[in-house]
């Protein structure tokens, strides 16, 4: 065999050897990648002794895989405390309610915190009450305590187009209020017994979870928003800080300082996430996660484009 032969034969080998040796790191990374998403890491942090921890981020609506794993939290015997960590507006009345009712199972057996971060208003300081103690910022945004019902009307535009609908009802106030025309005074009647009903209920909330006369609780619940140190004084919330309090508390609650907090995140098949999920993780990646909007390019998929029922969110007037 010539020289030229054997230095064709020795590249090719190289070559060989570098693609199976390519193959093999690509066939681990994908393998940890499958790992990670499938959620098996942190599954297995679950069954040592710990101190679980949820984020409750964006909109509040009906979230049955948020309840189910408060429940999963509940049953566990590894899970010694939990940490609500919320940054929300709100969302639905309803939404924050199951929330909140699943969240006091939990501290019927352990101790809980709400930590009230950047925002906690209207349905996300509902769920902040079902804490056995709700730590906030000073800067922290909460309270907004109330319930809003708001529908688009749309009569004007279609008289534009030239566009009209005739209704035939059993009774006048059947599908009432419609975006169709304005609506009667029995119609705007109805609606506000039904919010003066819910933000009864919240009220009592407030005054029974905080421990306050119910027309101090009232007072407080007029709309208006908190800083920490603001809801601090009205009795809002318990304690202005952040992890070295809410640790403070669980070791008063004889919760072990040294146990981890994990972070109990809502489970993902391994191949079942959809493409704005991986947009969002691989801009995530990238290091764009400082930006909003990426935290929401998850949601597009998943949520409705507009709530529904009775409302309980802070927003800026005009948004």
């Amino acid at each position: 065999m010539d020289e030229h032969a054997i230095a064709d034969r020795r590249r090719l080998r190289r070559k060989l050897s570098f693609w199976r040796w390519a193959t093999a790191v690509i066939l681990v990374l994908a393998g940890f990648a499958l790992f990670a998403y499938s959620g098996l890491g942190e599954a297995t942090g679950r069954t040592r002794d710990h101190i679980a921890r949820i984020t409750v981020s964006g909109i509040i609506q009906d979230d049955r895989e948020l309840v189910e794993r408060l429940e999963t939290i509940a049953a566990s015997t590894s899970a010694k405390a939990l940490i609500v960590t919320i940054s929300s507006p709100g969302g639905t009345t309803y939404g924050g309610e199951v929330v909140y009712r699943a969240i006091r199972k939990v501290a019927a057996n352990k101790p809980v915190v709400a930590d009230v971060r950047t925002l906690a208003a209207s349905a996300g300081y509902m769920i902040a009450l079902a804490g056995d103690r709700i730590v906030a910022g000073e800067t922290s945004i909460t309270g907004s305590i109330g319930v809003i019902f708001q529908y688009p009307q749309i009569k004007d535009l279609m008289e534009k187009i030239g566009v009209s609908l005739e209704s035939i009802k059993s009774r006048p106030l059947k599908a009432e209020p419609s975006p169709f025309h304005p609506p009667s005074e029995e119609a705007r009647a109805m609606i506000q017994a039904m919010i003066n009903d819910s933000y009864d209920w919240f009220v009592d909330l407030v005054a029974e979870r905080r421990k306050l006369p119910r027309p101090q609780a009232l007072a407080l619940a007029d709309g208006r928003i908190f800083t920490g140190r603001q809801a601090l004084a009205s009795r809002l919330v318990d304690e202005i800080g952040g992890d070295d309090e809410i640790r403070a508390f669980l070791a008063e609650r004889k919760v072990p300082k040294g146990l981890p907090v994990i972070d109990w995140k809502a489970q993902r098949g391994a191949l079942s996430f959809g493409l704005s999920g991986l947009v969002a993780d691989g801009l995530k990646l990238l290091g764009y996660e400082a930006f909003p909007a990426i935290n929401g390019l998850e949601k597009l998929g998943g949520e409705k484009l507009f709530l529904d029922g009775l409302v309980s969110v802070w927003q800026v007037e005009g948004q």
